[in-house]
């Protein structure tokens, strides 16, 4: 572990690999830590030749916390919304993709591949999109456009999305990650709850801070729609989502594979929100399918 000053702030990180590998950056998503990138799947990366970085972000993790804003009402802010009002936020989606091109800067590495879940996933897109002289290609992974157009999630997926448990609650969390995973989880790929459990509770032990979770759920809803932003993308991409994801409908998937310019969709029947082990190859795959496709329009 290791913690590093960019784009203002202090970030922890983790690096795995060679350091002559050709990078490959992986953001996380909405409230997750660093750690929800599996060792096993980036053991996978790094057999093939990868230097991996993976990383908290902004507000969760080890890293900066931003205590001083105060927890964000989220149904407040969705209620403003509705309105038509645009509530202030601590910091937008595009900070954060500040971040993750901060964090290459401060590595001193020019060009790296980018992974996002998730909200990750929208990270990257505007890493993508706005750094696209740090991109060598983009994986979007179980990720939206942000188009209200959209289906929206299954309530039962959204009801577990908002209603989190207190913080320092060590045994509520470690029922509401059972629970979570139960309820977005991958139906064809299913995570023994024992394994479950022992993720939630050492994720608990690392940090437990829903405050920063509140926060980024706030850029995240004023951040809006992405589509013109992912027009801008010329790396090469590729879109992962599974099939049968109940938080993000596939329909979304679909959406921002249509929005980037020669972006490959890969679907994943029974792949839910999350990245069980039994497709850490296949998705493995599609990243390096990716990589070398950068490799060959450089060339």
């Amino acid at each position: 572990m290791a913690r590093i000053h960019a784009n203002g702030i202090d970030i922890e990180y983790e690096e795995f690999g060679p350091k002559t590998g050709t990078p490959i950056l992986l953001i996380m998503g909405l409230g997750a830590q660093l750690t929800r990138w599996p060792l096993e799947f980036i053991e996978i990366l790094t057999s093939r030749g990868y230097r991996v970085i993976r990383y908290d972000n902004r507000d969760v993790g080890l890293s900066q916390k931003f205590d001083s804003a105060g927890a964000a009402d989220v149904v407040k802010m969705m209620t403003e919304m509705a309105q038509g009002k645009k509530p202030s936020v601590a910091y937008t989606l595009e900070d954060m993709a500040n971040d993750a091109a901060g964090l290459l800067d401060a590595l001193r590495i020019d060009k790296a591949h980018i992974v996002g879940a998730s909200l990750g996933g929208a990270i990257g897109q505007l890493v993508a999109a706005n750094h696209p002289g740090k991109t060598l290609s983009f994986t979007s992974i179980m990720s939206s456009t942000g188009n209200s157009r959209l289906p929206l999630a299954k309530p039962e997926a959204m009801a577990v999305l908002l209603n989190r448990p207190p913080a320092g609650d060590v045994e509520a969390t470690i029922e509401f990650g059972v629970k979570t995973y139960k309820t977005i989880g991958s139906p064809g790929y299913p995570t023994d709850e024992k394994e479950i459990r022992r993720r939630v509770a050492e994720d608990f032990r690392r940090s437990n801070y829903p405050a920063g979770f509140s926060r980024q759920m706030a850029a995240t809803l004023v951040n809006g729609d992405r589509r013109a932003a992912l027009k801008r993308i010329k790396a090469p991409t590729v879109v992962i989502h599974g099939a049968d994801d109940p938080l993000v409908p596939i329909e979304a998937g679909r959406d921002t594979a249509a929005n980037i310019a020669g972006a490959e969709l890969i679907e994943i029947p029974g792949m839910g929100h999350d990245l069980p082990a039994a497709l850490y190859s296949r998705i493995a795959d599609a990243i390096e399918s990716v990589a070398k496709r950068a490799r060959v329009g450089a060339s």
